[in-house]
């Protein structure tokens, strides 16, 4: 339940970059929602198999949205500039 849980805060996440994007493309939206997906299941990997918090723990979720929205991030800031010069 716990992976369910941390796929759907990364589809969430996903979801609410591309709506806040100003180009809305069928590429753009399943890029963003994969890669929230990405980083929410990284965070929650690294967060459980590095001691940080337990799995089931509210605090892996929080971390899930944290670790989604800073790939998301990382993502447009290398990225979405050089797509834009093109």
């Amino acid at each position: 339940m716990d992976l369910v849980m941390t796929t759907l805060i990364g589809v969430a996440i996903g979801a609410i970059a591309e709506l806040l994007l100003a180009v809305h493309e069928m590429r753009e939206l399943i890029l963003t929602v994969l890669l929230g997906v990405g980083g929410a299941l990284l965070t929650r990997y690294v967060g459980v198999n590095g001691g940080w918090f337990e799995t089931g723990d509210p605090t892996e979720f929080l971390a899930s949205g944290v670790g989604a929205v800073t790939v998301l991030l990382g993502y447009g800031m290398l990225f979405r500039k050089w797509l834009r010069k093109r």
